[in-house]
């Protein structure tokens, strides 16, 4: 399969000076990729580096050495200008809590990329319409986005982040501000859309439970690959046993199967 997302040698150093009492190495030498219609989970402790490559990767900061490299793209060497542009065409974003914009109903909040990116009013509507029956929230698309659930606003997020077809959809935290019963929703229409679209989705997670329902974990500690977990063809339930006691080798995680 061909890679949606290939990171190289990601090293990324905060701090004026490079030496080792005034920078702070947050990445130190992140390599992996993702192929197209993965469903790939990024996990560790607080300061691990997660949050670091996740932007890196979503082209909101750049490394300070290696590429990455989305739909065969380097991303790192990109002109301001270019990047926005990529980032509305290539990349969609779900973050943990939503960033609706509360002026916009539902509806107009999915179609917002297609608008921008001037797709025609009638496919616009086709196309909202099928992603938001798809994710279950066809119901709320007049609604503004304070007058529904918390759960309904992050599927209505990730209407958005998926509409425009992307090459990678970029998730941080997801679930963070949910209960159980609206995590498990999102998890199992990420799962669907992943399945049925064969959408690629890269998640930052600090939750088990989340991580469950992907396909592959790769688990960060100290700015490096510590460990990837693949799920094969076990169930979800002893994928997570196996993701918890990575997490209780590198600290960090949530312990609730549900």
């Amino acid at each position: 399969m061909a890679s949606a997302l290939s990171v190289h040698g990601l090293v990324k150093v905060y701090g004026r000076g490079k030496s080792a009492g005034t920078a702070t190495r947050a990445l130190d030498g992140v390599s992996f990729d993702v192929e197209a219609g993965e469903f790939v989970a990024i996990m560790g402790p607080s300061g691990s580096g997660k949050s670091t490559l996740l932007n890196c990767v979503a082209t909101i900061d750049r490394p300070t050495e290696g590429s990455v490299l989305i739909g065969g793209r380097d991303v790192t060497g990109m002109r301001s200008r270019d990047l926005a542009d990529f980032r509305r065409e290539q990349l969609g974003f779900i973050f943990q809590d939503s960033n609706l914009l509360d002026a916009l109903t539902c509806r107009e909040n999915i179609a917002l990329p297609l608008t921008i990116g001037r797709v025609p009013a009638r496919q616009v509507v086709e196309r909202v319409d099928a992603i938001a029956t798809e994710l279950g929230v066809a119901s709320v698309l007049d609604k503004y986005p304070y007058q529904v659930s918390g759960g309904q606003r992050q599927r209505v997020a990730a209407c958005r982040a998926m509409v425009g077809g992307p090459t990678l959809v970029l998730a941080d935290e997801p679930t963070g501000a949910l209960d159980s019963k609206n995590s498990r929703t999102l998890l199992e229409r990420f799962d669907e859309m992943n399945a049925r679209q064969g959408a690629t989705i890269l998640m930052v997670t600090h939750d088990s439970f989340a991580a469950s329902f992907c396909g592959r974990v790769l688990f960060i500690r100290d700015g490096r690959i510590f460990t990837e977990l693949r799920r094969g063809d076990v169930d979800r339930r002893e994928f997570f046993e196996r993701i918890m006691e990575v997490v209780a080798t590198i600290g960090g995680g949530s312990d609730d199967a549900r």
